[in-house]
């Protein structure tokens, strides 16, 4: 049974089932096959750094280190902010009631997009919520799918028949205005020479 999301709107509570909506369920999909000379499918492979040794998938693997090269578990990790104090985690969304606030349309045109969803009544109808998207309102609520350190900005939008949920980050844009040259973050580039490359693999 898929997972309900708890909304608040004027006092009242309302479940509703998160339908994602994915790019291949609106425009399809497209699968690029590899063939050798003799008609058997292409594998990806990793090549080794000593530039000689093939690793098949499932070959290779993540690991956490200290500093002097010990393997450390992940249980033990803290995270902490950059002057050393432990971050708070924050609870799921769907641990409790969100409550909807109204929303500024310039705020929901700076995001980021990174996941859509079509909110579906779980027992009862939206037809509050519905009444309120028709009139061209915009509410927002922090959101985070499963917890974590930080949550992620998600705006409500939609009309009187279909509500949608879209989930993003504010971007950080930089606007200039049409007389003034954009500055570009100053890269020192490093001169390579013939003898710094190297080509022997052996």
């Amino acid at each position: 049974m898929p997972r309900t999301l708890t909304l608040s709107l004027d006092g009242e509570e309302f479940p509703v089932v998160l339908q994602k909506l994915d790019r291949e369920k609106l425009y399809g999909s497209v699968e690029v096959e590899a063939f050798d000379d003799k008609g058997k499918p292409a594998q990806i492979l990793v090549l080794d750094a000593d530039g000689r040794t093939l690793i098949d998938k499932g070959g290779t693997a993540l690991a956490t280190v200290d500093a002097k090269g010990n393997s450390v578990d992940r249980s033990v990790l803290r995270a902490v902010d950059e002057n050393g104090d432990p971050i708070e985690r924050v609870p799921s969304s769907f641990d409790g009631p969100n409550v909807l606030k109204n929303a500024e349309a310039n705020d929901y045109l700076d995001q980021i997009v990174k996941s859509v969803y079509l909110l579906q009544p779980a027992d009862q109808p939206l037809d509050i919520l519905h009444d309120h998207l028709a009139d061209g309102q915009l509410y927002s609520f922090p959101f985070s799918y499963r917890g974590g350190l930080e949550h992620d900005n998600a705006f409500v939008i939609g009309s009187r028949s279909d509500a949608f949920l879209v989930v993003g980050r504010t971007a950080a844009l930089k606007f200039v205005g049409l007389n003034q040259a954009a500055q570009l973050d100053a890269v020192e580039e490093q001169e390579i020479t013939a003898d710094e490359i190297d080509f022997d693999l052996v």
